[in-house]
């Protein structure tokens, strides 16, 4: 199944746009945001036409492969940030999300309302049974978004991955569909 576009009160997710890549650029190279990210502040325009290019060969739902989802503020039209998808291959109908959001849009509760419609998009279309996120133990913001959303935290990995350069400790969180449906979300 393809993916088009949802659509909440205030956002519009869909694929990555050719538009999009400056906010990109900008958002990533920020260093409040780049803080728990896999990437640095060296993060440039190619990296983001590279990132666009896969983005495009990409297909939602693909066993082993992450999605990128472009989060765009209806009001402005601007790009506020990125949820990425991950189907599991080594488990069916399990999926790793994870959220991204421009430090200025950052605070307006945009991340949990784009998080819930993935989320709940992802139960309802995929039927997945569970979908989960890991994070940075430090990251206290994500760690109370995926609380807000009714993840629960299943297991702190203490010191487990060496990450820039230190170990650091995982927090792993989830929700199953049952959970979230009982939650009055589906």
């Amino acid at each position: 199944m393809g993916f088009a576009v949802l659509e909440t009160s205030r956002l519009l997710i869909r694929r990555f746009a050719e538009d999009d890549l400056a906010d990109l650029v900008a958002y990533r190279r920020d260093p409040t945001v780049a803080l728990y990210q896999e990437w640095g502040l060296d993060w440039s325009l190619v990296d983001a036409q590279r990132y666009l290019e896969h983005a495009d060969e990409s297909k939602l739902g693909t066993q082993g492969e992450w999605t990128q989802l472009a989060v765009v503020d209806l009001t402005s039209g601007r790009l506020c940030g990125d949820i990425g998808v991950h189907f599991i291959d080594a488990q069916p109908s399990t999926v790793e999300v994870g959220v991204t959001m421009s430090s200025e849009f950052q605070g307006l509760g945009l991340a949990g309302e784009a998080m819930r419609s993935v989320v709940a998009w992802l139960f309802s279309e995929f039927e997945i049974h569970r979908v989960f996120a890991h994070v940075d133990a430090r990251n206290i913001p994500a760690r109370a978004l995926l609380t807000s959303l009714g993840f629960r935290q299943e297991a702190e990995l203490r010191e487990a991955d060496w990450f820039k350069g230190e170990w650091t400790t995982l927090c792993a969180y989830a929700v199953l569909a049952k959970e979230w449906i009982h939650q009055g979300h589906g």
